[in-house]
């Protein structure tokens, strides 16, 4: 099921970036980020009272809220970076870039969380690096 929602993810990805590079014509790439922020909050919250998941908020440890905390640093810097590279490059040479991030987060899962290194997760990153060097040149 895991693969489902991971496809749906890359999905609605790939409509953001469209979207977003229609979106900021003629407006400031910080102020679109801040709009597109707002309304992922909305989204985010309201899942979150549909679903009944508010009631969990009470039994958040603070390691949790600490990393939950720094990941939202994180995504805030990458949304920002993201929209202006976005509204001053092209979306087909701006999306393989900014998912080279796959590439990163193995590297990272290796380094820090301890994943198994495999051949297949190896060469899968050589080839989205190799791709990623391929659209962009």
């Amino acid at each position: 099921m895991w693969f489902a929602f991971a496809l749906l993810s890359a999905l609605f990805a790939a409509f953001t970036s469209i979207l977003a590079k229609i979106g900021i014509t003629g407006i400031n790439s910080n102020l679109a980020t801040a709009i597109r922020t707002i309304v992922v909050l909305i989204v985010a919250w309201g899942m979150v009272f549909l679903t009944g998941a508010h009631h969990g908020i009470t039994n958040i440890s603070t390691k949790s809220w600490v990393f939950l905390i720094l990941s939202g640093v994180a995504t805030g810097l990458s949304w920002l970076f993201y929209y202006y590279a976005l509204q001053i490059g092209e979306a087909s040479k701006v999306v393989p870039v900014d998912k080279f991030s796959v590439v990163i987060s193995i590297v990272l899962a290796f380094v820090i969380l301890h994943e198994a290194v495999t051949v297949k997760t190896v060469l899968g990153a050589v080839f989205i690096t190799i791709g990623t060097f391929i659209m962009i040149l």
